[in-house]
């Protein structure tokens, strides 16, 4: 199915409206304002019928200069442009202006129109087409055909309608209906009996009644209550239709000009946009850095500063890349194409293609930023996902934000995604989530820096206890994705676990000629030993005393059942199997019975038992305990 919007441009009253009610019996100039000053203010609207019983949409824009900004609006889902210029007049600067924004809007297909035909002898006819076309020289129109017609007699009309159903067929892809709607919204008003109705051309994939909406920026969610389609009811329309879609629970006041209306979680809000800029050959003004602007983008106008990322100033015929930084949100797309008008005076000076809809913010002149843009715009799908791995990987942002972020269709972007895996350009953390491999280079490399500093500091633990690891090497709120990469880090040789720890893989604790002695002392103590400063005094010359205890206790020999009480292990686990007699014969156990047990004092078997609680080995039940 080709569905094709046809969009008019050229200087006002040059005859568009005119122009399409003859195509299409149509009359567009809808609003008293319009009919009373006779030019087209608002976008107008009509269809026309082609041959395979289709219909192919058409735009009619406004033509004078203050309505640049509506004309902007519907420009932006054009997909085949008439260039209306009148025979009587000539080429005027608001043709100019219109046919530099359909060039920056990469609108591919056209026919330059000559109307008011019945005006003017056929010498100055040919003198005005010879005009018109040294004017598209290095346009997408330079070869396009010359029609000329009159509106009024119908002369030429029919042969324009045959060139259009022509071009159509030959030169129109069929849009791709595989990827999530989207709308910019380029009309709101209210329906009685209905409530808020919406217009604008469906630029991408398909919607039927019933879908679920979000509203961006505003993240609004609402359903499709009706569709229309030419002015008629329809369950689903589809990609290059112009559509009215009546929004269910929405008053009319939730919604703006310039908003997307999209299938829920299909797209991101920006502040900014890296951009590739290309300024208009015929632009009069030098373009410096940190240069206010309007962005036009679909029917969004909003103002900016640019950014360039490469050199001070860009003039006219030039191109480069940039970051705008926008002073409203914005709902946009990777690959969208834009208009820039100056600040004041409002006029056209050049536009582009959105190379990443929601990047970090960029320092000027950074060659891995240019170097990383430059693939964005001419890399392959998979060297685009490779670079937006690079950038959002210390954010651990998922598949479904790179998929949007990189607007690469998910079916194409999940098998890109697999092949870097495999080649180990990337990493997969879990389902969703996937690193670059430089990222986690830069991971291993935190990791053994920090070890390598904690061995030299402890030289006698086995390594750093995991969950101080844990909170040390990745601030990120998921421990199982913590711990994936670190048991990657361990696959791969780079460290290991020991005893509960994370140590360098080649790292050996440093022993002591003491630690037999120290562990010795606390086995003399039996149930009731001495804490760790009491028996430090006796080993005046071990100067890592703290050290040497904690190596006891991650190899298993000490027991620290409180921060002053260490059992051997040998007592530990005596006094364990005294307990576990006990309460097999008896059912439970007192804390008096556990001090006589061990023929010590109610401290120690106080601490025993509370750390038993602690360990889920026991549980308090009243004054005793029993085995959990």
């Amino acid at each position: 199915m080709k569905n094709i919007i046809i969009g008019t441009a050229g200087h006002v009253d040059h005859g568009k409206t005119a122009l399409i009610k003859a195509l299409t019996g149509i009359e567009t100039d809808r609003i008293k304002e319009e009919k009373k000053r006779g030019i087209t203010i608002e976008l107008g609207f009509a269809y026309l019928d082609l041959p395979d019983g289709e219909k192919a949409g058409i735009i009619d824009v406004p033509g004078h200069e203050k309505f640049v900004k509506n004309m902007l609006a519907g420009a932006g889902g054009i997909d085949l442009a008439l260039l209306v210029v009148a025979a009587d007049e000539g080429f005027m600067p608001q043709t100019k202006e219109h046919l530099g924004i359909l060039n920056l809007l990469n609108i591919s297909e056209g026919i330059i129109v000559i109307t008011k035909k019945d005006m003017v002898d056929e010498d100055w006819l040919e003198v005005v087409c010879d005009d018109v076309r040294n004017e598209v020289k290095g346009t997408f129109l330079e070869n396009a055909q010359i029609i000329a017609v009159s509106s009024y007699t119908g002369e030429g009309i029919d042969e324009l309608r045959q060139a259009i159903f022509a071009l159509i067929d030959k030169n129109t892809q069929i849009k791709n209906m595989d990827i999530p709607f989207r709308i910019p919204v380029d009309r709101i008003f209210s329906v009685e009996g209905f409530g808020t109705v919406i217009t604008g051309t469906l630029i991408e994939g398909k919607m039927k009644v019933g879908d679920a909406v979000t509203i961006y920026p505003s993240r609004i969610e609402s359903r499709i209550r009706n569709l229309q389609v030419h002015s008629h009811d329809v369950e689903e329309a589809y990609a290059g239709q112009r559509v009215a879609v009546n929004l269910a629970g929405l008053k009319k006041s939730d919604l703006n000009k310039g908003d997307v209306v999209a299938k829920p979680k299909s797209m991101h809000t920006t502040m900014m946009i890296d951009i590739k800029l290309n300024i208009l050959k015929d632009c009069e003004r030098e373009i410096l850095n940190a240069t206010r602007l309007h962005l036009y983008h679909g029917a969004r106008d909003v103002l900016c500063k640019v950014v360039l990322l490469d050199r001070d100033s860009i003039s006219a015929g030039e191109s480069c890349y940039a970051q705008l930084r926008l002073e409203e949100e914005i709902a946009v797309k990777t690959g969208d194409r834009f208009v820039l008008r100056f600040y004041s005076p409002l006029e056209t000076i050049g536009g582009g293609v959105i190379l990443d809809s929601n990047p970090f913010k960029h320092k000027r002149n950074d060659p891995a930023v240019l170097e990383s843009l430059h693939i964005k715009e001419n890399g392959s799908d998979k060297e685009k996902i490779s670079v937006a791995l690079r950038d959002y990987s210390s954010r651990f942002e998922t598949l479904d934000f790179l998929q949007v972020q990189t607007a690469i269709p998910k079916e194409e972007f999940d098998q890109q995604i697999q092949k870097l895996v495999k080649d180990k350009t990337a990493f997969r953390v879990n389902d969703n989530i996937v690193i670059h491999n430089d990222y986690l280079t830069h991971l291993k490399d935190a990791a053994v820096k920090m070890l390598t500093a904690y061995h030299k500091e402890n030289p006698l633990r086995d390594g750093m206890k995991r969950d101080e690891f844990r909170s040390k090497f990745l601030k990120y709120e998921d421990m199982a994705v913590v711990d994936k990469i670190t048991d990657s880090l361990v696959n791969r040789k780079f460290l290991k676990l020991v005893n509960g720890c994370v140590a360098l893989y080649d790292f050996e604790p440093e022993t002591d000629n003491n630690q037999d002695e120290i562990a010795n002392a606390f086995l003399q103590g039996g149930f009731a030993p001495e804490s760790p400063d009491q028996i430090a005094v006796r080993f005046p010359k071990v100067k890592n005393f703290k050290q040497v205890i904690e190596s006891l206790v991650n190899s298993g020999k000490l027991v620290r059942v409180e921060d002053k009480i260490l059992f051997h292990v040998d007592y530990y686990n005596k006094a364990l199997e005294l307990a576990k007699e006990h309460i097999a014969q008896n059912g439970q156990i007192t804390l008096a019975e556990m001090r006589d047990l061990m023929g010590t004092s109610r401290k120690f078997a106080v601490a025993v038992l509370e750390y038993w609680d602690r360990r889920n080995i026991t549980k308090k039940v009243g004054d005793a305990r029993v085995l959990k």
